[in-house]
């Protein structure tokens, strides 16, 4: 799990403030950034209470996938938008090795 833990230690804490900013600045125009952050928060909740057993994230990774077109950055976005899909797409990157 060290590809995974590594990547929540270099941006959860980043994507909790930036998920939460893009809801507030692009919400009216990309509904879907509000399902975003819903979603990483379910992320974040699941690998603080997992400690060192593997969570299950197949269903938040599978939905993020789908609403952001495995995350592709809209073209009407800032840079903390296009960061947090960036972020996401390589935390997904690390979840999908550590199950390899």
């Amino acid at each position: 799990m060290t590809g995974l833990n590594e990547a929540a230690n270099k941006y959860f804490e980043k994507l909790d403030m930036f998920t939460t900013a893009i809801t507030r600045a692009h919400g009216k125009n990309h509904p879907e950034a509000f399902e975003v952050r819903e979603l990483f928060s379910e992320i974040n909740e699941k690998m603080q209470t997992a400690g060192s057993v593997r969570p299950n994230l197949d269903v938040e990774f599978a939905r993020l996938r789908e609403i952001t077109n495995n995350y592709t950055i809209p073209g009407d976005v800032c840079g903390t938008y296009a960061a947090v899909y960036d972020m996401l797409s390589e935390t997904d990157q690390a979840y999908q090795a550590y199950q390899a």
